[in-house]
This record gives structure tokens, C-alpha cells and sequence, in this order.
């Protein structure tokens, strides 16, 4: 009995994770503005943002503000499917919205896109995805030079306003081996450039004690110049101190000897000079 349960609590789990994996069913509502929005994907918009391929209606247009083409391009709009409707087509669309901000960002992308898919050979089956409050419709674009893929992205309300454009140019397999290569050698180059650094830091490990210790004995060389010569002048400064105390002895036994010759007496043990001053005259 047990093992059964356990079968079948495995068996309820696994269930349960493909219920989690598996995408939601949209609503009929929710799938009529998903067709809704394709149609106005490939019918309206590619065609309206084709036309920006030219340089010179692509500039013409991002003159004009965002409120100003946002007014242009639903007015063309209502225009167009207002003439639908009098010759007798049903498009199933009365209204087209548009914010003037995503078209004008759009007509950039599409005319920058213009040389390197060039022209519009081709539209695939447009694919839809809802992501919360927004549709995003991606249409494959088969070019005359490369393929591409225009993405718009539209408010998921009844109004399906287009909020964003863009003209997506798609890689060849060489462009991208090409930028996984300079990736590759990016990622490398700077690997062997960080480890060169590093072997030259370790390397610069054992050449500052040298130059500390050089610096150091050439500090020591210059103190001990520096004691030699005030020793030297020490010794010469005591040897004129010496001199000069010898020259005053003799000029003290002159004088003294100067004076017992002129009182008379034998010798100059009576005589004491206290001081010699010298009179500049």
C-alpha cells in the first residue's frame, strides 16, 4: 500500500511540472487581440516603417516631435482603413494607435537596418507573444542582402497601441564564428595581459630590497662623508684655538719681560698680566 501511495504522489508530481512548463490558453478574447495585433504587424506597420529605408524620408520624419508624428500616423491610418471600408473590405480593424516616442526610435532602426538587408524581398508567418501587459509581434523579414526580423511591441488592451519598432538584422553563421573568435581572443588577450602584470609585480618583489638596500648604503656613504668633514673642521677650528693660546703665552712672557726691564728687576716672577686688550688705532 505504501509503495502504491508513493507511485502515485511520483505520478501526481510529474503531472504537475508539465502543467507548470506548458504555456497558458489564451482566451478567445486575449486570442483575437493576438490576431489583431499580427494583422496590423504585417499589414500596416512593415509596410509604413519600409518606407523610412530612404534617407530622406526616414530625416524628414524625425523632424517632426513625438506628438506631431503620433497625430500623422493615426490620421494616415484611420484614413486608409476608412477607404477600406468604402470600397467594401472588412479588415476587421477600425482604429490604429501608436506612440510617437517608440516610432520615431523605430524609424531610426529601420533605416540604420537598410544596408545591411537591403531591400524586402519576403514577410514569414509573424509569431506573437504575451508578456504581461504587452504583445510583442515578431515578424521574419527576408532581405535582398540578409534577413531580419521586425519586432513591435503593442499594449495588451483593447486600444493595441504600438508602443515600440524595430528592425532586428540577423547574423550569418560567419558573423557569428566571427565575433565568437574576437570574443575568444578578447577573453584571452586579457588573461595573458593580467598575468604578464602579475609576473611583473612578483618580479618587482626582489628588486625593491635592492634598491631599499642601495638607497640605505648610499644614505650611510653620505653620513659618513658628512662625519668625516665635521670632524676635519672640528680638528682645524681646535687646531687655531691651540695656535692662538700659544701666540697669547708668548706675547704675555714679552710683555712681562718688557716690563721688568724697564723696572729694573732681575726677573718677572713679581709680574703678573691679567689680560691683553688690543688698541686699534
Amino acid at each position: 500500500m505504501k509503495k502504491f501511495l508513493a507511485v502515485l504522489c511520483m505520478i501526481t508530481c510529474i503531472f504537475g511540472l508539465t502543467a507548470c512548463g506548458s504555456e497558458a490558453e489564451l482566451s478567445s478574447a486575449e486570442q483575437s487581440k493576438v490576431e489583431s495585433a499580427k494583422i496590423i504587424a504585417v499589414d500596416y506597420m512593415v509596410p509604413y516603417m519600409s518606407q523610412f529605408f530612404d534617407d530622406d524620408m526616414a530625416q524628414m520624419c524625425l523632424e517632426y516631435n513625438k506628438e506631431e508624428i503620433q497625430y500623422i500616423m493615426e490620421s494616415g491610418f484611420a484614413n486608409l482603413l476608412a477607404a477600406y471600408a468604402n470600397y467594401g473590405y472588412n479588415v476587421g480593424i477600425s482604429e490604429i494607435y501608436v506612440e510617437g516616442a517608440g516610432i520615431l526610435s523605430g524609424v531610426t532602426s529601420f533605416n540604420s537596418a537598410f544596408d545591411s538587408i537591403g531591400e524586402i524581398a519576403e514577410m514569414g508567418e509573424a509569431s506573437a507573444e504575451v508578456a504581461g501587459d504587452e504583445i510583442i509581434v515578431t515578424v521574419p523579414i527576408t532581405g535582398t542582402i540578409k534577413n531580419a526580423s521586425a519586432e513591435f511591441i503593442f499594449s495588451n488592451d483593447i486600444f493595441l497601441t504600438v508602443k515600440a519598432a524595430a528592425l532586428n538584422v540577423e547574423s550569418t553563421m560567419g558573423e557569428l564564428m566571427g565575433k565568437a573568435a574576437l570574443n575568444t581572443l578578447l577573453g584571452m588577450g586579457t588573461v595573458f595581459t593580467v598575468l604578464i602584470l602579475i609576473s611583473f609585480i612578483i618580479s618587482a618583489f626582489g628588486i625593491i630590497p635592492k634598491m631599499q638596500e642601495k638607497r640605505k648604503n648610499k644614505n650611510s656613504s653620505q653620513d659618513m662623508k658628512k662625519d668625516a668633514v665635521e670632524n676635519t673642521i672640528a680638528q682645524i677650528v681646535e687646531k687655531e684655538e691651540a695656535v692662538e693660546e700659544t701666540d697669547d703665552l708668548e706675547l704675555v712672557a714679552v710683555i712681562a719681560a718688557a716690563i721688568a726691564a724697564s723696572e729694573g728687576a732681575v726677573s718677572t716672577d713679581g709680574f703678573v698680566v691679567r689680560s691683553i686688550r688690543k688698541v686699534r688705532r
